[in-house]
């Protein structure tokens, strides 16, 4: 079975021939599904500025959640499997991508390293199913790029611990049922899985967003929270343990962005080879045609950045560094991409019917969140220079 570039999508590289059946088969699955399925609602949900939660069991029973993950119910697909099915998603919205990544990396994740068995027992299977929702609790209104800098505090009480503080920019917070929420202790900063349910938890949905509009984003409120002393994560050493989490997040967003830059290239070039402008295809001009080769070229470029790092994370050698390489180069490319095609639409490109902005919009966001474009530079340049340059 052959993995089906949409149509006029070239590969130019071939990169097809690269892909075990099964790989392409997670790949096509969803992106059927999503076809007929999703991008019909991302335009009413964009708008109105909510998240298209009809599609959350859909994805579960597709095995999309969690999906590089094994046991208690999980698909367990390889890595490049796995950044196949980040790239479908956000090839339909970087909101889907986003609740995917979040849902998988950033709270089936930590649960599964880091977690007692009855955290496991309790939350993978529910989360894979998409029978409940969760959400990480790392970034703070005054924390940004220095996460160790949090004011949210855990203390130990003897027999249970008290949660107090605030997170903010949460993807998925007022859909989650669990919150994995990160706190300093006087042994350091520990991670904590909270209902959101308990006592003492505020959720409060952010609104006005100019980005990722079809995604939830919330405020995440702690007033002394009553938690056992079960609900800490017993193997998360300091904030190292929530970075790993980031690394798995980000490894995601790398494969995504290509997604969201297919989408804009298809779109224009169908869109050019159609519109007509004096008296011969758009597509015919040479400043279009090298526009298109500069695309098809950055967007080659970056599949086998996302295809090399898949590699490496099947084998177990993946660095954070590399992982920051990717997310930051393939993000840029993406942004700077859907950019030129959004122009090259002409005035029918500012229209949500068309894809490209909506995908641009998106992009800004994917751009500063989980690491800063800036801030993936310096770990990469600390990674070749050997010093830190971030203080």
């Amino acid at each position: 079975m052959a993995y089906p570039h949409c149509s006029p999508y070239p590969d130019l590289y071939a990169i097809d021939a690269l892909l075990t059946d099964e790989q392409k088969l997670a790949a096509l699955t969803l992106r059927n599904f999503l076809v007929r399925e999703a991008e019909p609602l991302i335009p009413e949900h964009f708008e109105k500025e909510d998240f298209p939660t009809a599609l959350i069991p859909q994805l579960g029973e597709l095995g999309v959640l969690g999906a590089n993950l094994s046991g208690y119910g999980l698909p367990g697909m390889d890595n490049i499997a796995y950044g196949l099915v980040m790239k479908e998603l956000e090839r339909c919205d970087s909101g889907l991508r986003s609740f995917a990544s979040v849902q998988g990396a950033l709270v089936m994740y930590p649960i599964h390293a880091y977690g007692s068995e009855e955290q496991k027992q309790e939350w993978l299977p529910k989360l894979g199913r998409g029978e409940a929702v969760g959400c990480f609790g790392l970034t703070e209104a005054d924390g940004g790029s220095d996460p160790g800098a949090m004011k949210t505090r855990a203390e130990d009480k003897g027999d249970h611990w008290l949660l107090s503080g605030a997170k903010m920019w949460i993807t998925n917070g007022n859909l989650a049922q669990v919150a994995v929420v990160w706190a300093k202790t006087p042994d350091g900063i520990k991670g904590f899985v909270v209902p959101t349910g308990t006592r003492g938890v505020t959720v409060k949905k952010m609104r006005g967003k100019m980005s990722l509009r079809a995604s939830v984003t919330s405020e995440l409120y702690f007033d002394h929270v009553k938690l056992p002393k079960s609900a800490v994560l017993p193997k998360a050493d300091g904030l190292k343990a929530a970075l790993g989490c980031l690394t798995q997040a980000r490894y995601g967003i790398a494969w995504g962005a290509i997604g969201a830059a297919e989408s804009c290239f298809d779109e224009v070039v169908a869109y050019t080879k159609d519109r007509i402008l004096f008296e011969k295809p758009l597509a015919s001009f040479q400043l279009v045609q090298k526009k298109l080769a500069t695309i098809a070229t950055e967007i080659t470029q970056a599949q086998l950045l996302a295809l090399r790092l898949g590699q490496l994370k099947d084998e177990g050698k993946m660095h954070f560094a590399q992982v920051s390489m990717a997310k930051q180069a393939n993000v840029e490319m993406a942004l700077r991409n859907a950019r030129i095609c959004r122009d090259m639409l002409g005035a029918n490109g500012i229209m949500l019917e068309y894809k490209s902005m909506r995908h641009m919009c998106n992009l800004e966001s994917v751009s500063t969140y989980e690491g800063t474009n800036d801030i993936h530079s310096l770990i990469v340049g600390a990674q070749i220079t050997g010093i830190p340059a971030f203080s």
